[in-house]
């Protein structure tokens, strides 16, 4: 047991060589592989969603328990799937982006194809066990979600991502579907203004994945994956990351003024806690005002060749958190001052 590499395996993706893989626990093995860093973003949609359940009084622990494993688990699966699905269709050969970054298991010889589906198969298994549960209890509208979630896991990395829909997907998948549908499964019911209090969240996320996208615009334009950024163009896909994260701002500002008027539950100015995350995002701002350097910077931390997707993500990260802080202490004034 190596809790300073699961440790590891949370904060960063860790570079490992075959002799240190072979020397880690299955735990290690399997946060490295599902590239557990990134699972946050979806640990955040699930508590986004409990959240707002406890406001609007209608929290169920064990189905938001439930919920969040079953979320984390499909993310991890998706991650697994996406790395078999690319190294069969020859996508990481000769050195490509994702064997560069982290730690690709098939492309570098870590697992085989048989040990990498068996992980797959356990993960999906358990996200499938948790969904089953929910279904149970949340009838038709539930297994439709749960519907969309295998649809997802399954057809992201193709034919999605290969014809510019990956991105729009993973907006729906972690606003609408996760915190949407999330909510509906813990209370039973569908709340459109739950919905619209996902978009903030859900368009930070989509900004790192359109980040990632943008590093590997060349690579991927060259092997023939669309993705948005290959179709609208390498400047236009930084402009778009900036619109958005701009439009994360405005719509906890677009909440705050008109949450008032929402049946069943208030968003009180408290929610502007976000605009804390500004220092991050002028940070990174400057980023994605020219274009990826050729070359990797002088003190750039490990990482390389991520660059835009490593700005997104540490803004994502840092609005995520202030965001979900900043709805915890609006359910605590909703419920103790206007309720």
């Amino acid at each position: 047991m190596n809790v300073s590499m699961w440790r590891k395996a949370l904060q960063v993706i860790p570079q490992v060589s075959k002799e240190e893989w072979d020397h880690l626990d299955i735990v290690s093995k399997w946060l490295i592989s599902t590239r557990a860093v990134v699972l946050i973003m979806t640990f955040i949609s699930g508590a986004i969603a409990g959240i707002l359940a406890i406001q609007n009084g209608m929290f169920n622990f064990v189905n938001w328990l439930l919920l969040v494993i079953g979320l984390i688990m499909a993310h991890a699966t998706n991650n697994l799937f996406n790395d078999y699905t690319d190294y069969v269709k020859g996508v990481d050969k000769d050195n490509y982006f994702r064997a560069q970054y982290g730690p690709q298991p098939l492309e570098h010889g870590l697992l085989s194809k048989r040990q990498l589906l068996t992980y797959t198969a356990v993960t999906g298994l358990i996200a499938l066990i948790a969904g089953l549960y929910l279904v149970i209890q949340g009838g038709t509208l539930a297994l439709i979600l749960l519907g969309l979630g295998i649809f997802f896991v399954l057809f992201y990395t193709y034919p999605l991502k290969y014809i510019a829909l990956g991105e729009i997907a993973v907006l729906i998948v972690w606003g609408p579907l996760m915190i949407g549908g999330g909510y509906y499964v813990i209370t039973e019911v569908w709340d459109w203004k739950v919905v619209i209090a996902s978009l903030p969240y859900a368009l930070g996320v989509t900004t790192v994945i359109f980040g990632k996208h943008i590093d590997k615009f060349t690579e991927d334009k060259t092997k023939g994956i669309h993705t948005l950024p290959v179709l609208i163009g390498e400047k236009a896909g930084r402009y778009t990351v900036m619109a958005m994260f701009l439009l994360q701002y405005i719509f906890v500002v677009v909440l705050t003024i008109v949450g008032s008027s929402f049946r069943g539950g208030t968003y009180t100015p408290v929610l502007l806690i976000v605009f804390l995350a500004l220092p991050s995002l002028r940070q990174i701002w400057p980023m994605f005002t020219k274009p990826k350097p050729e070359h990797e910077p002088e003190n750039y931390p490990p990482g390389w060749p991520l660059y835009f997707v490593g700005g997104a993500f540490v803004h994502n990260r840092r609005f995520g958190l202030l965001y979900m802080l900043a709805l915890i202490l609006n359910t605590a004034l909703v419920l103790i001052f206007l309720s």
